[in-house]
């Protein structure tokens, strides 16, 4: 009864540790979530005849190395013959190098949004859930042959990444130094995923040492946990949000080593087990 008194505070004092804990950690995704969505606004809005341009990061593609930059161009004062509907003469967005289309508006028809690839440097894929990448942009106007002034405002809506970025605006052009990282919900994740892979990992071989230590022989049900806590393991690690290939950083610092760890740990078990069965049968 004593020992049970004792054990209380304990016991409480940790489900409090572990409340205050995720408590903490949905705060911090959910302030990182709600406000990273604008990333940059560079450019003047003085002057009133300029570009406009909405820039929205739908999706980042890190396995291709691509992001998809959905591109919402809008002419002001004098550049426009229908209030940003439509441009007055020929418009053309130059980009930079690692953009591949430079759009381009006749004059006189409706201005749609354009979806651009934009090619992505960096860490690539492998290094998640800790990778980063890279992507400079620059967005010049052309408008009827010449350069005007350019406003240009980017966002982020691909949930799996936070953005940020360092923006200046030369020579009538809109530079952005734009850098992806994983969000703080999928770090957060992934950082779970890896310790529950060594939890199952330590499970199952304290398990095999109870079985092997005891000479308890072939336990089926044991045996039958093992094997299927190992085929878990796969499914689980392939859950991991971004889809992260084969040989990614993830599966160095626990897929790998759990998957081996459990592997010899059915091996051993097995091997033990029909040698204690066979001595029982003499």
């Amino acid at each position: 009864m004593t020992t049970t008194a004792n054990r209380r505070p304990w016991i409480v004092g940790a489900a409090i540790a572990i409340v205050a804990i995720a408590m903490i950690v949905v705060v911090a995704v959910w302030s990182q979530s709600s406000g990273g969505a604008k990333v940059v606004d560079v450019g003047s809005t003085a002057s009133a005849d300029r570009v406009d341009i909405e820039a929205t990061v739908i999706r980042v593609d890190a396995a291709s190395g691509e992001l998809t930059l959905r591109l919402l161009v809008i002419p002001r004062g004098s550049l426009t013959t229908e209030a940003g509907l439509s441009p007055g003469e020929d418009l053309e967005i130059l980009t930079s190098a690692a953009v591949k289309t430079d759009p381009f508006f006749p004059a006189g028809e409706r201005i749609p949004t354009v979806d651009v690839a934009v090619v992505l440097g960096g860490t690539g894929i492998t290094a998640y859930p800790f990778d980063r990448h890279t992507a400079p942009i620059e967005l010049t106007a052309r408008y009827g042959g010449r350069t005007v002034d350019v406003h240009l405002t980017l966002t982020n809506r691909d949930a799996l990444f936070s953005a940020s970025a360092e923006a200046f605006s030369e020579s009538q052009t809109a530079i952005v130094d734009l850098e992806l990282r994983r969000s703080g919900s999928v770090l957060t994740f992934a950082i779970f995923m890896i310790a529950a892979m060594w939890a199952l990992a330590i499970a199952v071989a304290t398990g095999a040492w109870f079985v092997v230590s005891r000479r308890r022989g072939l336990v089926w049900p044991a045996l039958g946990w093992m094997a299927a806590t190992l085929f878990a393991i796969a499914g689980f690690r392939n859950a991991a949000p971004g889809s992260p290939p084969i040989g990614s950083l993830i599966d160095y610092l626990a897929f790998f080593w759990a998957e081996a760890v459990i592997a010899v740990c059915v091996f051993t078990v097995v091997t033990v087990g029909v040698s204690v069965e066979r001595t029982r049968e003499e």
